[in-house]
């Protein structure tokens, strides 16, 4: 997008984020943005913003690792700014999920492979995180597969994993925001 901060971007009167963060609000008890740039303006949003602790920004795992560091609650659900077409119950099946499986953690999983920006994460493997990417690793998926890792299945909702890294995509998804919303079926 020429470097432009995605979240920021208006789509359907209104940054992306925005989308994002009226969908997950009513799921989870507080809200954070991890942004290493354009923090007021993110701040301006409603939500504490933090910034990731690991110098160069070396990737989401950094990102995820700032936002562990600063909740005020045991677990996380992390989502990307830029897939505003978040479910109701996207936090509800990442913990059925982490219950039913007696997992550690809980990544979505749709469109054939697992979606790993879409997570539940406890902040007890904070340090672990911290250590992995100390160590200069920077893979989700690894990372996440170190530790008891359940599966959400979210195939039925595949709108959930669209995201902008173009202008049409922009303009794809403001005309499917603006469009009247379809019942299954009709």
């Amino acid at each position: 997008m020429g470097g432009i901060d995605k979240g920021l971007i208006v789509v359907a009167g209104q940054p992306m984020v925005q989308h994002v963060l009226q969908r997950l609000a009513p799921q989870v008890c507080s809200l954070l943005i991890n942004a290493n740039r354009n923090q007021d303006t993110y701040g301006a949003l409603g939500a504490q913003v933090v910034a990731d602790r690991m110098p160069e920004f070396p990737g989401p795992l950094a990102g995820m690792a700032s936002g562990l560091a600063a909740a005020e609650t045991d677990w996380v659900v992390t989502v990307p700014c830029d897939s505003p077409l978040l479910p109701d119950d996207l936090a509800q099946r990442l913990v059925t999920a982490l219950h039913r499986d007696g997992a550690d953690l809980a990544v979505a999983s749709g469109e054939g492979r697992l979606q790993p920006v879409f997570s539940l994460l406890p902040v007890r493997l904070l340090a672990d995180l911290e250590a992995y990417l100390e160590q200069g690793e920077r893979k989700i998926d690894r990372w996440f597969r170190r530790h008891r890792m359940a599966v959400a299945d979210f195939n039925d909702v595949p709108e959930v994993f669209i995201n902008v890294n173009t202008p049409d995509e922009r303009d794809a998804l403001e005309q499917r925001l603006l469009s009247p919303r379809q019942e299954p079926g009709r």
